[in-house]
Parts: C-alpha cells; structure tokens; sequence
C-alpha cells in the first residue's frame, strides 16, 4: 500500500518557501504522494446565521493546479494528486488542458481526483448549475479521456461541443488517472463503471467494506476487473495515537487498498513548522519503508 501526504491545506499558510519545505521534506522521507483539496470560493458566514458548511471565506485554499505546477518544478519522484477538484463548477476542457500541463511539467506524475462538491455558493459564484452536477460529471469525464488521447476531438454531447479541436502538449499518461471522491451510491457506481479509483471519507468498518463491495461489483457488471480500481484511504492523525494509526493502515490494507493519504489538519498543530515535524513523527511512527 502506497503511503503519502494530505497538503494541509487550510494550515500550511500561504508562504511559498514554507510549501516548498513540505513538498521536498514529504518527498525526501519517502512518502509516495501528496494529495491537495479543490475549492476556489468561499461562502461569507456574515448575512448566513445556519451555515454549516466545513469551510468559509476565512478558509485559505491554494489553487490546486497552480500548486500542483510550483510543486512539479520542486519534486522529482512523489505522485501529485487533486482530492477531488469539484469538476462540474469548473469548464471540462480547461481542466483538462491545465491537468495535462501539470503532467507534462511532472513528467507524468498526476493522479487526478474528481468530484461534484456540496457547496452550492460556489457554484453560483462560478456560473455552474448545481442540481444536474452529478449527471455532468459523467460527460466531462468522456470529455477529457478524448481530450488526453486524441490530437483532435469532436465530440457532440448533452452539455459538450467539441467542434474538431484538441490540446497540444498531450499529457504524457494518456490518459490521466482519474480518481472519484464521494460516498452516496451514485458515486460507487459511477466509480465502479468509468472511474481508475475511490477516495473512501470514512474510517475502516464494516461500512467500509461494504462500500468496496459495490464498487467491485459494480465494476464486474460493467466488464472491468474490479482489482484494477485502486483505493485510497485517509488517515486522520486526530484520531488516536500511532497505535490507533497502524491499527486503521493495516485495516485498510485488509480491505484492499492500495493508497493511503495521512491528514495533521485539525490536529491542533500551531505553526506551518509543526506540519513538517508532523511527517518526520509519522514516518518513524508508522515505518515507511526508506529511500533507496
């Protein structure tokens, strides 16, 4: 199971020398990939008393494909991964001409993460529907498969036109891995049906497995190899010390997955500074295997 990093996004700060720090320090220790969340607006709670969405205007996002461009020139080795970018707010082919320009510039080192989202303020300051964006989703991603693979696409859809046009560079993974966050069955089938892999928001239960059940089964009815969709898990270093830890890796790895992303936000951790020492504990903690 490959173990890596959950950018503390909404903690790191906005300093480019402290980003720069955590990418190479996450690199340097071994960790395999570093995942980073997706939001561009967030909502004011000011004139919204019953708010009750995780995140608000006072809440710090980088720009996940800006970022993930600054650390591809940082990095060598470690896989950069969106977890999720909310694709129906955003226009499918610019997200993928600017997926295909952070794997070029990574040398093919992008697993991209989708997802509908939940915050509808956004949506509406992005001028994207919301209630169709479950239904979208599925047409963006035949969009950017075709866009990825082929020199010139043309492709006519319910919500896509694609007059003969392409992207030029190509990617260099033709396609682009891509990844599906979200828990209602929908999702799982969806995932199950078109998508590479699941990012699962719950801890290793019974709940779980059933979830990866479907999937699987879902792929099998679909005619894919339910073993080729990959899982990756979280590890919320809140939760418990470094015995609960290895007890919920190893639960994932018995349910079958095949990445894990370890999270210090919330954790209390006063400064930037605090993050990185976080991966130093973890990695001895936890026992990541060491560099060659």
């Amino acid at each position: 199971m490959n173990i890596g990093v959950v950018f503390p996004q909404t903690e790191i700060g906005a300093d480019p020398v402290v980003v720069r720090d955590y990418v190479q320090t996450a690199e340097g220790l071994g960790y395999s990939h570093l995942l980073v969340y997706d939001h561009v607006l967030g909502a004011s709670t000011a004139n919204r008393p019953n708010w009750t969405g995780p995140y608000t205007s006072d809440t710090l996002f980088h720009e996940p494909f800006v970022l993930l461009g600054y650390m591809a020139a940082l990095t060598e080795r470690i896989e950069l991964v969106t977890g999720v970018i909310i694709l129906p707010q955003r226009q499918t082919a610019l997200v993928a001409k600017q997926a295909a320009e952070v794997d070029v510039l990574s040398g093919g080192r992008l697993r991209l993460g989708v997802g509908i989202g939940w915050n509808e303020v956004e949506y509406e300051g992005l001028n994207e529907a919301f209630g169709n964006r479950g239904k979208r989703i599925e047409e963006q991603i035949e969009v950017m498969r075709k866009l990825w693979t082929e020199p010139v696409v043309d492709f006519k859809g319910k919500w896509h036109t694609i007059p003969e046009a392409g992207i030029n560079p190509l990617p260099v993974q033709r396609p682009i891995p891509i990844w599906i966050g979200g828990g209602a069955d929908a999702v799982l089938e969806r995932t199950g049906r078109m998508g590479d892999g699941w990012f699962p928001q719950m801890r290793p239960d019974d709940r779980a497995k059933a979830a990866i059940d479907k999937i699987r089964s879902y792929a099998a009815e679909a005619g894919r190899d339910p073993s080729s969709i990959g899982i990756e898990a979280r590890l919320n270093l809140r939760e418990g010390d470094p015995d609960n830890w290895n007890s919920q890796i190893e639960s994932w790895r018995e349910l079958g997955a095949t990445h894990l992303g370890i999270n210090s936000m919330g954790m209390g951790l006063s400064t930037p500074q605090a993050h990185i020492e976080m991966l130093v504990r973890c990695k001895r903690d936890i026992g990541l295997p060491t560099l060659p």
